[in-house]
């Protein structure tokens, strides 16, 4: 899966005189760290398509682009699409959230624990219980994290469905 997200911030090699590719910037370059970039070594990565399968035939495939939050975002529209019973479409519209609490894979790697960004649809009450609980909530705009698409089989009815974040023009859904 390409991304093309890579160049503004990915670091120069001085010595190179170049930038560390798409993925190898997600290694790190201080060596003696489990990720330190060495012989042999895949880097952690942000690339996440996802497919689902169920008895062994693939059911659901969907992806998002957006670095470390893909697989957050992933999983809300996999629980609200598996385990609410929400269509495709609305699982990928719920309300979006992403913590920047484990370091990014992305220079200068930094971390921000107990941080939580939520799109302002969530409910006040949720945004309350988090902030009790400690959290520093960053409030985002109303549809602007999360950037799903997805095809699948509806279980019952065998029939094609997609969807696509309406958050941005990127996404679109189509099958036949």
């Amino acid at each position: 899966m390409p991304s093309g997200g890579w160049l503004q911030s990915s670091p120069i090699i001085p010595e190179l005189g170049f930038c560390l590719g798409a993925r190898l910037q997600m290694f790190w370059l201080e060596p003696g760290l489990p990720n330190s970039m060495a012989p042999g070594k895949r880097p952690r990565t942000t690339l996440s398509p996802t497919l689902v399968t169920r008895d062994g035939a693939a059911i659901l495939a969907f992806g998002s682009p957006g670095g470390d939050n893909q697989d957050q975002w992933a999983l809300q529209m996999l629980l609200g699409y598996v385990d609410f019973g929400l269509s495709l479409q609305a699982a990928i519209e719920i309300p979006t959230f992403y913590t920047d609490h484990f370091p990014s894979s992305f220079y200068p790697r930094e971390a921000h624990p107990g941080r939580v960004h939520v799109e302002d649809r969530i409910p006040p009450a949720v945004l309350d219980a988090l902030r009790r609980r400690g959290h520093e909530v960053i409030l985002e705009g109303p549809w602007s994290l999360g950037w799903q698409c997805g095809v699948g089989r509806e279980p019952d009815s065998g029939w094609l469905v997609a969807g696509a974040s309406p958050r941005d023009s990127h996404g679109f859904a189509s099958g036949r």
